[in-house]
């Protein structure tokens, strides 16, 4: 099993790392949200582009990358969630690839989150570029209506490896408590069977918040917790998190 290296984080080894979204909509309270990081033990950011009241203006998501990495040092992780994935901003493909190439030949990025369910070619010429300029590929699909098969879940998981993606991640929505043993299940099978790389997993929602905690037993790498507000149903506050990420992991 690989493990993926960030700056001075490494992924798949010790605890998960703790990822804290950048949800502001506004640029002053997303420059707000980056100051507040400064009080917050994490380990990564998410800048979740979706949020921000301009995603649409290449220049302006480039300018604020700028900023931020000003007062922001550690690795940080760019993410455009689509409209049809639970995000908040409607995007055509093409602008959402754009958008993507452009943060990645910028230099201000460590990570970037591309989506399972994109055009395969767009998908390959991006991750070509991403590889070029040292940019780790974070291959996600999202779930926001219900959990699927075991087996359909690990089936998306292995393709993200076959795009040769650096880590994948999948988050599925649970209705009942069996369905948050079936991402766990699958989850594990990953790390026992079918995965060779870092792997994120999370059933969401208050019945899935096990999944974001459970991850060095079953197999995650990487949980979301919230600094100040939260970017998925079910995620919890960054302080206990680590708490509990400690308690388990000694």
């Amino acid at each position: 099993m690989k493990t993926v290296k960030v700056k001075d984080i490494i992924f798949n080894e010790g605890a998960p790392k703790i990822c804290v979204p950048l949800v502001g909509k506004t640029e002053q309270s997303i420059l707000d949200e980056v100051a507040f990081l400064s009080s917050v033990d994490f380990d990564l950011a998410e800048f979740r582009v979706d949020f921000y009241e301009f995603a649409d203006d290449l220049q302006k998501v480039i300018d604020l990358l700028e900023k931020i990495r000003q007062n922001y040092n550690k690795p940080l992780l760019f993410t455009f969630r689509t409209k049809k994935e639970g995000g908040e901003y409607e995007m055509s493909e093409d602008k959402y690839f754009e958008l993507n190439h452009v943060a990645i030949e910028s230099g201000y990025i460590d990570l970037i989150d591309i989506e399972l369910f994109s055009s395969a070619d767009k998908i390959k010429e991006l991750i070509t570029v991403a590889k070029e300029k040292n940019v780790k590929v974070v291959m996600s699909n999202h779930d926001f209506f219900k959990t699927p098969v075991k087996e359909e879940i690990v089936k998306r998981l292995v393709q993200m490896q076959e795009y040769d993606a650096d880590i994948t991640k999948i988050a599925v929505m649970p209705k009942s408590e069996e369905d948050v043993l079936t991402l766990l299940s699958a989850t594990l099978e990953m790390k026992k069977e079918k995965g060779d790389r870092p792997c994120i997993t999370m059933s969401m929602s208050s019945l899935g918040v096990i999944s974001r905690l459970s991850g060095e037993l079953f197999g995650s790498c990487m949980t979301f917790a919230a600094a100040k507000k939260v970017s998925a149903p079910g995620q919890v506050n960054v302080k206990e998190v680590r708490n509990i990420l400690n308690l388990l992991h000694n």
